[in-house]
Order: structure tokens, then C-alpha cells, then sequence
């Protein structure tokens, strides 16, 4: 169990104490009129930009401007192959295999791509089963999945709901709801961290219950990938996907991955929507050839992929590769658990933590409700400072990220919430 301990002299100490604490100058830091830097606290929506992004896209901007076309061979990184340098960090960051993942598309696309494969409804098995929060998008692309085969979205939704008068998914739950309802759930599809409370998910165990039942089990992982352990592999899952520009700091609206598990790689009978990156590389230009699917999850590729967000993709994966998850995860956990620590002193009749206080069911992000406040509150502490979130309908989103928030970071936010409370 951590100790931690209050004052500002504290915070400057463990500062000066970690590791990781020269990687926050990696980082370009948003700052106020007068040139001060902010407390940013919304990695979890758009992660910051790393300094080195701008000459990782130019150099790709040189080399087409220098090469044309030939910048798809000749190019430093050459264009061709490109997604394949992001593989393997990627497949360490999510604890996957390289054959299963790659970068594509944006991340509902892949969730539309990876259930026109995995969701395989019959009169019989055919809803779909998501958490009753679901970040938005993923409830309106289950949705749309269901009217797709023809089936009422409303009657075909599962929605695993927390208990009255709780915040958080109970396991217990789900196993009642499988056990009622499980030879008519085709696919569970999660959040593997919910956007809203930060509950991260145990992937595993939520998997074997599905599988258990006969139902088909994925995750978006948007608010894991670069977070917390994900394990994808160990946890068993049949898919993943995830976007690239929260924890991943890859820029806004960049690319996004997926995740297949192998024992699906050489499936080359699964259904899916493919494209001519989706084929043989050996033979993918001689035009004339049939379809011959590549294994693994770069077999559910369509086109040739954006150079110039992959760029900035890997500019913060070699980050990533540098520092390992391990670091990363082992100073998220420690910090987060400081800024819990500061948030609680300042009395529980004042705050609700609704994340989860177990350090291995939450990554970074905590998710405060403040007694009779609105989002004036967070209004204030934009105002002096502070960049979060607001989710209606009475949560402030922050989320302490490792790789460039400090000890101190955390000690001014609450510093400024108490004095915005004292008013």
C-alpha cells in the first residue's frame, strides 16, 4: 500500500524522484494567455502532441515532395510497407501478438469491419449484449448492426447495467444475465475502461463467460490502449479495436488499431469486407490475380494506409518502445493513487471518487461528482487553469497520464478545486 503524504514539498520530491519525469519534456504543453503552462488533465480525450511528431511527418512530406511516387520504395520510411513499422511496439502495448494487430481505418470503421465477422446472428443467437453505458458510438453501432440483419435494435440490445444505486458493472450480474439469456447473445462487445466511471474491466474473465455460453467476445478498448495492462492475447478475446489519439498521442482523429486473436489467423473462411491491402503481398500489384487473404489482422485491411497520421502514430509509439508499459503502469498506478489520496482530504462530503479505488480495475482517469455542483465548477477550473472534462451529467473527468504529468501537476488541481470549493 502507498503512503503519500500532503504539502507542495512533497509533490516537487517525487517529482524529482521519477523515473519517467524527463519524458514530460517530450511533450509540447498547452499554456494560458501569458504564456504559462496548463494543468493538463485530458489525456483520456486527446493525448498531447510529443515535440518530435512535427519532423517525423515532415520527413514524409520531404520524401513525397523530394520522391513522388517512388517515396512508396525510396522514402526513408518507405511508404509501402509502412504500417508494418508500427506492429510490433503496438502488439507490446496492448499485450498482443504482431500477427495479431495492425493499424487502420478509425475506430467504429474497425468495430463495423471486425462485426461484420464476428457477429454472426440467427433467428435463434442473435443480440448483442454491451455495457449500459457504453460510450455512445459503440451503442449506435451495435444499433445499426441489429437493423442491419434485420432485427428490432431495442429487442436485440443487452444492456449490462450497473445495480441501483451504483456506479459500476458487477460481475455477478453478467453471469445472471448469461444464464437467462445466453443462448440468444450472439456477441458481447464492451468497453474494456468505460469512458465514464474509468472501471477498467477484467477482459478475461468477462471472455471465458461469454465463450462459456457460446457467445462471441470483443472489446473497444479506446480508453485502454496505452493505459492499463490489456493483456489482449492472455485475455482470449476474439477481437479488440481501439483509437490512437487519447493515451496514444497520436493526434486528433488519427488512426485506430485492432486486435484478432489468433486462433481466428488462418480463418480464411470468415466473413468479412476485404480490399486489395487485405491480399497477398507478394502478388497484391499484379492486378489480375484472385483474392488470396493474408493471415492474421492484417487480412482485414481495404486500402493503402494515411502516411502522414501513421507518422505521427509512430512518432509516439518510439515513446511508448522507450519507456514500456511496465514504467508507464507502475508510475500511473502510483500517481493516480496520490491524486486519490488529495482529492479524499478534502472530505468525502465534499467529493465522490466513482472510479474504482482498486488500483487494478482503473487506469489513470478519475471520475468526480462534486456535492450540488454542475458544470459551472468545471467552468472555474478552466478558467484557472486546469484542462478537463465534463460528462454529463455531473461527472469531471482527469486523468493524471504517466508519460507527462507530474506530481505537481496533480497537487496544483486540487489545490485550485479546494480554493474554487472555499468560495
Amino acid at each position: 500500500m502507498s503512503t503519500y503524504k500532503l504539502g507542495l514539498d512533497y509533490a516537487l520530491e517525487q517529482d524529482k524522484n521519477d523515473d519517467l519525469v524527463a519524458y514530460r519534456d517530450q511533450f509540447h504543453i498547452p499554456r494560458d494567455a501569458n504564456g504559462k503552462p496548463l494543468i493538463y488533465m485530458t489525456g483520456n480525450s486527446l493525448g498531447l502532441q510529443p515535440k518530435h511528431t512535427k519532423s517525423y511527418v515532415n520527413q514524409e512530406l520531404e520524401d513525397w515532395a523530394n520522391l513522388g511516387v517512388e517515396g512508396h520504395f525510396e522514402a526513408k520510411n518507405p511508404w509501402l510497407p509502412y504500417h508494418e513499422f508500427l506492429t510490433n511496439t503496438m502488439a507490446k502495448v496492448v499485450g498482443a501478438k504482431p500477427i495479431e494487430v495492425v493499424v487502420m481505418n478509425t475506430l467504429t470503421t474497425n468495430l463495423h469491419f471486425l462485426m461484420v465477422s464476428f457477429y454472426k446472428p440467427t433467428k435463434q443467437r442473435y443480440k448483442i449484449l454491451i455495457e449500459s453505458d457504453a460510450f455512445p458510438s459503440d451503442k449506435y453501432a451495435v444499433e445499426s448492426q441489429l437493423r442491419h440483419h434485420g432485427f428490432d435494435h431495442k429487442d436485440g440490445l443487452v444492456l449490462w447495467k450497473p445495480r441501483a444505486g451504483e456506479d459500476l458493472l458487477n460481475y455477478k450480474d453478467l453471469e445472471g444475465i448469461l444464464e437467462e439469456q445466453g443462448d440468444e447473445i450472439a456477441l458481447i462487445m464492451v468497453g474494456g475502461v468505460n469512458y465514464y466511471t474509468g472501471q477498467y474491466l477484467n477482459l478475461h474473465k468477462i471472455t471465458q463467460l461469454g465463450h462459456k455460453h457460446g457467445c462471441v467476445v470483443g472489446f473497444d478498448c479506446a480508453h485502454g490502449a496505452g493505459n492499463v495492462a490489456l493483456n489482449l492475447h492472455d485475455s482470449g478475446a476474439d477481437f479488440a479495436a481501439w483509437c490512437t489519439y487519447k493515451y496514444l498521442n497520436s493526434g486528433p482523429g488519427s488512426l485506430a488499431g485492432i486486435f484478432v486473436h489468433e486462433k481466428h489467423a488462418y480463418k480464411k473462411d470468415l466473413n468479412r469486407f476485404t480490399g486489395w491491402w487485405s491480399h497477398n503481398k507478394k502478388t497484391r500489384f499484379n492486378m489480375r490475380h484472385e483474392f488470396d487473404q493474408l493471415p492474421g489482422a492484417e487480412g482485414w485491411q481495404l486500402s493503402n494506409p494515411p502516411i502522414l497520421s501513421m507518422a505521427a502514430i509512430k512518432a509516439s509509439l518510439d515513446i511508448f518502445n522507450d519507456v514500456g508499459m511496465e514504467k508507464l503502469i507502475k508510475k500511473s498506478k502510483r500517481l493516480t493513487g496520490y491524486f486519490e489520496f488529495l482529492l479524499k482530504k478534502l472530505g468525502e462530503n465534499t467529493i465522490r471518487i466513482i472510479t474504482p479505488s482498486d488500483p487494478n480495475e482503473r487506469g489513470c482517469q478519475l471520475s468526480i461528482q462534486v456535492l450540488n455542483a454542475n458544470k459551472a465548477l468545471h467552468d472555474k477550473l478552466s478558467k484557472a487553469g486546469v484542462i478537463s472534462d465534463w460528462r454529463e451529467p455531473d461527472v469531471i473527468r482527469c486523468a493524471p497520464v504517466p508519460l507527462y504529468n507530474s506530481y505537481k501537476d496533480v497537487y496544483m488541481l486540487v489545490e485550485k478545486l479546494k480554493s474554487i470549493l472555499s468560495e
